[in-house]
C-alpha cells in the first residue's frame, strides 16, 4: 500500500465536521473554567495548596497529620486548597474549615473516587485537570505535599518543573514525612543529578519536613523579607503560566 492510499483510507469520514464543531465549542467551556475559578478565588489570598492521596481513611496518622498542619496554617492567615475530595484533600479542608481562614476545595469530575468532602467554604468543580491545576499554583504561596499517588506526583512535578524553568515564581515546596519521600529524593539525587538530567541546586527547591509547627515556620521564614503577594515581575511572570 502506498503513502497515498494510506492517507486516503484514514481520511475522516462524513461525520468529522461534526466533531470538529463540537471541539472549536469545548474552548468556550475551558475558558469558563478558567474565568469562574479566578473570579472565585482572587480573595483568598495568602494561600497554602496541600495535596496528598485521596485513598487515606479518616483514622490513618497522615490524615491525622494533615488536619494539623492545615488548622496550624488556617489559623495563622493562610487560607487552604485542597482538590476537594476524600483523603488527605478532606483532612486538609477540615483542619482549615474550623481554623480562621478558608477552606478551598478544587473538584475534579471524575468516573470513580473523587466525592466532595463536605468541609468547604469555597467549592469549585472542574472538568478539565490542565485547568484545575493552574489554579493550584496560581493562587498558592507555598505547596506542602504529602504521601499519595500519582495525582500526588503529577501536581509536585509540575510545581518543581514550572520554579525550575522559571515560568512561575519561586514559592516554598514543602514534602511532608521524610521517611515516605526519601526513596523518591534518593532516586533524583542518584540518577537525575548524576547523569545530568537536572542540576545539583534543583533539589533545593524541596524541604522535608515533618513538623506540622516547623512547615508553618518554613513558610513564614521564606517570606520574612517580603510580603506573601507576588511582586510586580512575579505577577507578570504568572500571567504567562
Amino acid at each position: 500500500m502506498t503513502a497515498k492510499e494510506k492517507l486516503s483510507r484514514s481520511a475522516p469520514d462524513s461525520a468529522a465536521p461534526r466533531f470538529n464543531a463540537r471541539e472549536s465549542w469545548r474552548i468556550f467551556g475551558i475558558m469558563a473554567e478558567f474565568v469562574e475559578a479566578t473570579e472565585r478565588l482572587n480573595a483568598i489570598r495568602p494561600a497554602v495548596s496541600i495535596f496528598g492521596s485521596a485513598r487515606i481513611p479518616p483514622d490513618h496518622s497522615y490524615y491525622v497529620l494533615t488536619e494539623r498542619i492545615s488548622r496550624l496554617l488556617s489559623d495563622a492567615g493562610f487560607a487552604v486548597i485542597s482538590g476537594g475530595g476524600p483523603g488527605i484533600m478532606e483532612a486538609a479542608n477540615k483542619g482549615a474549615y474550623f481554623g480562621k481562614s478558608p477552606s478551598v476545595g478544587l473538584n475534579i469530575q471524575l468516573p470513580m473516587e473523587q466525592k466532595a468532602n463536605p468541609y468547604q467554604d469555597i467549592s469549585q468543580t472542574f472538568q478539565h485537570f490542565f485547568a484545575r491545576k493552574f489554579m493550584f499554583v496560581k493562587f498558592a504561596s507555598a505547596y506542602v505535599v504529602l504521601p499519595g499517588g500519582f495525582g500526588t506526583l503529577d501536581e509536585l512535578l509540575e510545581a518543581m518543573t514550572l520554579i525550575q524553568t522559571r515560568k512561575s515564581r519561586g514559592i516554598p515546596i514543602i514534602l511532608v514525612h521524610g521517611a515516605f519521600w526519601k526513596g523518591l529524593i534518593d532516586w533524583f539525587r542518584d540518577r537525575l543529578v548524576s547523569e545530568g538530567m537536572i542540576k545539583a541546586e534543583d533539589l533545593d527547591l524541596i524541604q522535608i519536613i515533618d513538623s506540622p509547627e516547623e512547615v508553618v515556620e518554613a513558610i513564614f521564614k521564606h517570606y520574612e523579607t517580603r510580603g506573601f503577594m507576588p511582586l510586580p515581575e512575579e505577577h507578570e511572570l504568572m500571567l504567562n503560566l
